[in-house]
């Protein structure tokens, strides 16, 4: 397994760091339900959807001509989806990832770069108590811009040399190509092929064995 040196490793969200689409599935259909679409929304369906930005999303999967009330549904399917995630008590992280966080904070410091909503970061780190591993996050519903132009954000903001992005599927990749950044596919997540990567993990405990840091 390739070993990687970096002074930065940005995490993807959904599918690499935890997996919510069970609890979501419910919420969405909830949603989409009350206003007004039959649509049965499925764990396997919101794995095809998670990554993009909500904008794309809702273009994708609710079927109205009307761009405002596809966007209103997908407000009204956060809405529940942060509410049902917030109740819930299960929890949703991939098994490990506490530990690895701990030991890749020895080495080097983290960040996390979604094109999920606003809130949904620090839901997450409120949830686990995972907050204070990370150094800095930024996602698409804090500015409005994708996922390309965010990493490269947070690289400029922190100063980050050798930056490397843990993601799930293709669009983090290319993303990361935008970007100039070295991407590790999370093959454990929602994706079922990538076109590149300088490592590839099938359980989020390997990211630890080979992020390194000797600049």
């Amino acid at each position: 397994m390739n070993r990687i040196d970096t002074d930065g490793v940005i995490f993807d969200m959904d599918g690499t760091i935890w997996d919510n689409t069970t609890v979501f599935a419910a919420s969405w259909t909830r949603a989409a339900n009350e206003m007004g679409y039959d649509i049965q929304f499925t764990k396997e369906k919101l794995m095809g959807l998670f990554g993009k930005t909500m904008t794309d999303i809702a273009d994708a999967c609710i079927p109205d001509k009307d761009p405002a009330k596809r966007y209103k549904t997908l407000e009204l399917c956060e809405e529940y989806e942060m509410k049902d995630l917030v109740e819930n008590h299960t929890d949703t992280c991939y098994p490990g990832l506490e530990d690895t966080l701990k030991e890749l904070c020895k080495k080097t410091k983290l960040y996390i770069v979604s094109n999920c909503q606003s809130g949904y970061i620090e839901t997450f780190m409120e949830l686990s108590g995972y907050g204070k591993y990370f150094t800095d996050f930024i996602c698409y519903g804090d500015n409005g811009m994708g996922k390309a132009d965010n990493i490269k954000g947070i690289v400029e903001k922190n100063h980050i040399n050798h930056p490397v992005y843990i993601g799930d599927i293709q669009s983090d990749k290319d993303a990361c190509d935008q970007a100039g950044v070295d991407f590790i596919w999370a093959a454990y997540g929602y994706g079922k092929s990538v076109d590149g990567y300088v490592a590839k993990i099938e359980d989020i405990k390997q990211l630890s064995e080979i992020v390194s840091n000797t600049l």
